[in-house]
């Protein structure tokens, strides 16, 4: 099965982000490095060059640019995917995030669960988003695109 099996966030140009984005960042990173399914299908031309694939995700000119290369650094594929679909399910999430973030410090278990459930279901919206602007481009399962979407809002924090 094709995975990426090395992942670079391009945050040059973005601000410093909070402790608890870091936090994210590097358990999405982990996670998405101990498990993940990322394969390109053939198109426009391109002949299947099977992964494990280098991932670089960054922001330019407004738009997610995933940069992505053989492990023997081939370039394999290039795609750039506007932001527009992406902002309010991440502005949505940030917000989930930040209640979340003050519920687990000042709030009982019940409440923190519902408000970790809402996380959740905004958390599967920017996974489904991210499938359905990957389709045709790449093929990820659910899991890979959470972890993905989650990489996204590290970089849309600053963006």
């Amino acid at each position: 099965m094709s995975h990426i099996s090395q992942i670079k966030i391009d945050d040059s140009n973005l601000a410093p982000p909070t402790p608890e984005i870091e936090q994210e960042r590097k358990v999405a990173m982990f996670d998405l490095l101990e498990q993940n399914s990322f394969s390109l299908p053939i198109r426009d031309g391109r002949t299947a060059l099977n992964g494990p694939y280098h991932l670089n995700l960054s922001i330019r000119d407004k738009r997610l640019v995933f940069d992505i290369a053989t492990e023997d650094s081939a370039k394999a594929a290039e795609f750039h995917l506007s932001l527009g679909p992406f902002r309010q399910v991440v502005k949505d999430y940030f917000q989930i995030c930040a209640s979340y973030f003050d519920a687990v410090k000042n709030m009982p278990p019940s409440q923190i669960e519902t408000i970790d459930m809402a996380r959740r279901g905004i958390h599967d919206e920017g996974s489904r988003v991210l499938r359905e602007r990957l389709n045709g481009k790449a093929d990820v399962d659910k899991d890979t695109a959470r972890r993905l979407f989650t990489l996204i809002c590290v970089l849309h924090f600053g963006g």
